[in-house]
């Protein structure tokens, strides 16, 4: 007899799309319907969840998305993480009296991404036109869609400071000067008006890719820029900081920016090759994990018992902890990538991992890199808060801030997509007037310290946290997944990737497991707080569990059952058979499939 899971695993041979909301997974699968590809299906799926979870991304937000195309017969990354811009300096940020970059506001915003990844997505790898991506994005707009409960949830918990400080979003978010109901039939006409008047001037060119090409002018040397940079000219709004601050980006600085395309980093692990981006993500953090877990039985562990939860809580501060010190964007800094993933490197860190949980934050010391290594544990010393690291989906936690959306989608042909759109979150900072939609916070993660991989500077991506995943078995591709979740991502991630590798379970069962991750190390976001370790556990392990991880002296939060993570997944195995699954955390994400 099969076991019980919260949905059934979806199966099927014609084409499978996850994502975490139902609305923008039936719009992904309507267009491989009409004869579209992944490719094609994960941008308009990407667009419609920029309407129906718009406190968890927007048009001015950012992705990064890890793909396999037939055609081409490789995996590859699209990087759509937007660099900060030219007037984005420490000694502008120290200027203005800020020791940390704020979570929202205009001065945490860097360039835009997620527009010209997607439209790099759809030019290089799918088959339909402008129009088509996006007309179902303009029908929800236009028409409306039901309003997620914890999107009434955030504007309602910000109606007074937006009608106070940033009023553009007060006219967006509360039409009538009210706060729309959960499940009321929202709308956003400026957006609606905003992509009609990008599809009308890319119909002004002959041709699929000059159409593209012609949006991608429209948004980033066209009409879009040109409404952003009027608005950030002049604009000076309240922050987190406490003060008002004006922006740094400018019309140069994203008509100069473009998406671009890379080799993606890879690690074995027990006949798997797993795809991530490089260290200007967190993505590495996966990898490194996982070459520190292979020295441990985990198919001998029970996949909810204590022991398993230990081994990887404690695998994962390692890895991170080499995050703080090492990861950036390689094109600014040198990143030991070979070394942090070398078995020799992981034998070492291996050997920290004792009965007791660890409070101490243990980064590596690379050869070469000592100087580098003191230098950041002195600035998170002095720098780094304790106190409680917030997971921003999570109903037991703050409504206040933004978080991220997953897609996957494998067609008939075996082209795969995993991509994580994050940013732009209406809550980030205000509606720029005439467009619909906001600009995005990455910058946060930027810290205002010289001399570091992640400081800030003009040109440089920020170390995002958004990582989508891509598995190839046997040196097939075979397996999209992610998760929102900020900091969480690779650790939701990584236990549904263990439970499905070692203890065989499928994508479903994986997922409807009882989830954990550990704030032991600093956030990303700001205020860039850790809990020394901090383990958070769904209720849903059982008390045996939790009181045997108490006695490891693991510092226990309890989330309630079924509130952590917010994973999706979909598989394509030899023969052709495609599988689907996707949380039933916060009802709303959704596997469809035939």
């Amino acid at each position: 007899m099969t076991a019980f899971t919260t949905r059934p695993e979806i199966l099927g041979t014609f084409g499978v799309v996850t994502s975490t909301h139902w609305i923008a997974s039936a719009v992904g699968m309507s267009i491989l319907e009409k004869g579209g590809n992944a490719f094609d299906a994960a941008v308009a799926t990407g667009f419609v969840l920029q309407i129906v979870e718009p406190h968890l991304c927007g048009p001015g937000g950012d992705l990064p998305a890890v793909i396999y195309s037939k055609r081409n017969d490789k995996v590859e990354v699209i990087c759509a993480q937007g660099p900060a811009p030219a007037g984005a300096t420490i000694e502008h940020y120290t200027a203005e009296g800020l020791t940390l970059i704020p979570g929202d506001g205009l001065l945490s915003t860097v360039i835009p991404g997620s527009f010209d990844g997607w439209m790099l997505m759809l030019r290089d790898y799918g088959s339909m036109s402008v129009r088509e991506v996006l007309e179902p994005a303009i029908y929800y707009a236009e028409h409306g869609h039901p309003l997620l409960p914890g999107v009434s949830a955030t504007i309602k918990g910000l109606a007074v400071f937006f009608e106070k400080e940033w009023p553009t979003s007060y006219e967006t978010w509360l039409p009538g000067g009210s706060v729309p109901a959960a499940q009321a039939n929202f709308r956003n006409p400026v957006l609606a008006e905003t992509w009609k008047r990008v599809i009308a001037e890319a119909e002004t060119k002959r041709g699929r890719e000059a159409q593209v090409e012609a949006a991608r002018d429209a948004f980033y040397r066209g009409f879009i820029t040109e409404k952003i940079d009027a608005y950030l000219k002049s604009a000076e709004v309240m922050d987190a900081s406490g003060n008002r601050h004006k922006g740094v980006l400018t019309a140069n600085d994203m008509a100069s920016w473009s998406a671009t395309i890379e080799a993606p980093l890879t690690h074995d692990y027990h006949g798997w090759t797993i795809a991530k981006t490089g260290p200007w993500g967190q993505g590495p953090v996966f990898l490194q994990t996982l070459s520190i877990l292979k020295g441990f039985d985990l198919a001998a562990m029970d996949p909810a018992g204590a022991d398993f939860v230990h081994t990887v809580a404690e695998a994962m501060k390692l890895a991170f902890a080499d995050r703080e010190v090492y990861y950036g964007d390689p094109d600014f800094s040198e990143v030991p990538v070979a070394h942090l993933l070398s078995e020799a490197y992981a034998a070492e860190r291996r050997k920290l991992i004792g009965a007791e949980a660890s409070f101490d934050l243990r980064p590596g010391i690379v050869p070469g890199f000592e100087a580098q290594h003191d230098l950041t544990m002195k600035m998170l010393g002095a720098d780094s808060r304790t106190g409680t690291v917030y997971e921003p989906t999570m109903a037991h936690l703050s409504e206040k801030r933004g978080d991220t959306v997953h897609i996957d989608v494998i067609d008939r042909d075996g082209n795969m997509v995993s991509v994580t759109p994050s940013g732009g979150w209406l809550q980030s900072s205000p509606t720029v007037p005439g467009l619909g939609f906001c600009l995005n916070s990455r910058a946060q993660m930027f810290w205002l310290k010289a001399g570091l991989p992640t400081s800030l500077a003009p040109g440089k991506r920020p170390r995002t946290t958004l990582t989508p995943s891509l598995g190839l078995y046997e040196g097939r591709p075979t397996l999209a997944f992610g998760t929102p979740g900020g900091d969480q991502q690779e650790q939701w991630q990584l236990s549904f990737f263990l439970r499905h590798v070692h203890h065989r379970l499928n994508l479903q069962a994986a997922i409807d497991q009882p989830l954990f991750h550990t704030s032991h190390f600093p956030s990303s976001f700001y205020p860039r707080t850790r809990e020394p370790g901090g383990l958070m556990v769904e209720a849903n392990f059982g008390a045996d569990v939790l009181a045997a991880l108490a006695r490891q002296g693991h510092k226990l939060t309890v989330a309630d059952e079924w509130t952590i993570g917010r994973l999706t997944a979909a598989r394509r195995d030899a023969d052709g058979l495609m599988r689907a699954a996707a949380t039933p955390r916060l009802m709303q994400a959704y596997a469809v499939g035939r």
